[in-house]
């Protein structure tokens, strides 16, 4: 099986894509420089306790306060508590190996014994924000590498329990213990498993840096440090804000790369050439001699137009999905839970074949619905409509089966039988809001309402914007991305002899003005770019008045 990592990155986003023999199986998309993110961590201030719950609700700047719950607040709360009131007190002179390890908390006890109102806390994103709610959080902190995990306000050494072998068990446990620094505990975790002493130590040194420029950022108190999408709380009189950012991924790809990269992959595309060696040396140390796989992207379509991604990725994110032989899903996203109706189209339903039918329509529903929940991120609890079958040896067949599918799904699952009623339920563990990417394309020019301007209007529209840039903003070369439709119309050569719209531009305006075609833009809508990619949309005046609001 070939597989491939393509990674789009835009001045706004970054995706990656992950190819199996060309099929699309999972997507990740991370918005750049947004907060709130999982594993950013915040300086929070405790504003509700909520007894009844035995939780609280804490300020980290988001407009939703965050959610913690006293299974949250980790075994060993009472000496991150001590270090934050000694840290605040003393400043950048504290060192956390100062620190006195105290008991563990009790498991069973309340939070308002614990917390008070208007009480600093280092707290960690563990879950984000989704719909309604805010949030969640949790005290006990945590720093993922490749092969390990380390954990502040702690002293010890654990391994993952998937490696197996007890001569390596006993060499990473007594590896990590001769490198570690005091009041720190270490997860290593199944990856590391045969890796040499030296990366090993690379990468816990990196993340005891990670660490320790969190607390310098604690004693330091920056200035009015909110994040994006920050509510802007209230500051002190000394401008500082009570609550703020301590710690965040600086760099979204390689925390992407770093929960997506495996050594079955063969080709690592990228669009950005800035981001290719930063990459390649990323592989190189957690893939030692793999680094060379990482190629530049060149093309001037769009990288995700060129692999296929953008049909594939507007075809499976539909409510439907259609797989074999005419069978369908029709998939419904909720709030409360996710639901999937099997339907086998217009396949025979003769009384003979109406079992081996279901089983095998079922079968292949399987393989698609596990790889419509990698692709989609979709989390919490999934109830599976399948066609009924009668025999219970087809049942388990499905189940097993199922499980089978879902083994390369990094997220934590639970799976049931089917019930009597042809019910499979599925638990999936839920980080992040699932993906959702409308494939129905909503005219940008009326909003849905039915009108929209004359389409003669709208190559005019796009000649202005080339007019401003390249005669008020003095940009020589750029590309213009459209819909492939209109982008054909532009670039049509009118008469045998006869020249296109794109080249009358090109006389008018220079010949630095090229058009490229992209699948991922709606009938109407256009974007700018120049020679190195950068978007060009802040140097246009546009008409952001919605049209629904004229009278």
């Amino acid at each position: 099986m070939k597989s491939e990592l393509i990674i789009d990155v835009r001045p706004k986003e970054v995706s990656i894509a992950v190819l199996e023999n060309s099929r699309l199986v999972e997507l990740q998309r991370e918005k750049q420089n947004i907060a709130y993110s999982v594993g950013d961590i915040y300086l929070g201030k405790v504003k509700k306790i909520m007894p009844g719950l035995n939780a609280a609700f804490v300020d980290i700047g988001h407009k939703k306060e965050a959610f913690l719950h006293y299974r949250d607040l980790g075994a060993n709360f009472k000496t991150a508590k001590s270090f934050i009131q000694a840290a605040r007190k003393y400043g950048k002179n504290f060192s956390p190996e100062r620190v006195k390890l105290e008991k563990e908390i009790d498991r069973s006890g309340s939070i308002a014994d614990m917390l008070q109102q208007g009480e600093e806390l280092m707290v960690q994103v563990t879950k984000e924000a989704i719909s309604t709610k805010g949030p969640r959080i949790s005290t006990e902190l945590s720093y993922a590498g490749r092969y390990l995990v380390l954990i502040p306000f702690a002293d010890k050494v654990s391994v993952s329990q998937k490696i197996s072998q007890p001569e390596e068990r006993v060499r990473l446990k007594q590896l990590i213990l001769s490198i570690k620094p005091k009041n720190v505990s270490v997860i290593v975790r199944t990856s590391a498993q045969g890796v040499k002493v030296a990366e090993l130590h690379h990468e816990l040194r990196s993340l005891v840096k990670k660490w320790s420029l969190t607390v310098e950022n604690l004693s330091r108190e920056p200035q009015n440090n909110q994040p994006q999408e920050a509510k802007g709380g209230k500051k002190g009189g000394n401008n500082t804000p009570d609550v703020y950012m301590l710690h965040q991924e600086s760099n979204r790809l390689l925390s992407l790369l770093r929960d997506t990269y495996n050594s079955n992959f063969k080709d690592i595309y990228i669009n950005d050439k800035s981001l290719v060696q930063e990459t390649q040396d990323y592989i190189e140390l957690i893939d030692p001699g793999h680094g060379n796989i990482v190629k530049l992207y060149e093309g001037k379509r769009p990288i995700y137009d060129y692999f296929d991604v953008s049909k594939q990725i507007k075809h499976l994110f539909g409510k439907t999905v259609t797989y074999k032989s005419g069978a369908y899903l029709v998939i419904e996203q909720t709030e409360a839970m996710h639901v999937v109706d099997v339907n086998s189209g217009n396949r025979s339903r003769g009384s003979k074949q109406q079992e081996d039918t279901a089983v095998d329509v079922n079968l292949s529903a399987a393989e698609e619905i596990a790889r419509q929940m990698r692709l989609r991120d979709l989390g919490g609890i999934i109830i599976i409509d399948f066609i009924d079958m009668a025999q219970a040896a087809n049942r388990q067949k499905l189940f097993e089966q199922m499980n089978e599918y879902m083994k390369n799904d990094r997220a934590k699952h639970t799976i049931l039988p089917l019930t009597k009623f042809g019910l499979m339920q599925i638990t999936r563990q839920r980080v992040r809001q699932a993906t959702r990417i409308e494939t129905e394309e909503v005219c940008p020019t009326c909003h849905g309402k039915g009108q929209v301007q004359p389409t003669l209007f709208f190559t005019d529209e796009v000649e202005k914007m080339v007019n401003q840039l390249t005669k008020e903003e003095g940009v020589k070369k750029f590309s213009i991305h459209l819909h492939p439709f209109v982008a054909a119309y532009l670039t049509k050569k009118k008469g045998f002899l006869g020249g296109s719209i794109l080249s009358s531009w090109r006389s008018k305006y220079g010949k630095g003005i090229d058009i490229i075609a992209d699948e991922s833009l709606g009938m109407l809508e256009y974007e700018f770019y120049d020679s190195d990619k950068n978007e060009l949309s802040y140097m246009l005046d546009t008409d952001d008045e919605d049209p629904s609001l004229e009278d």
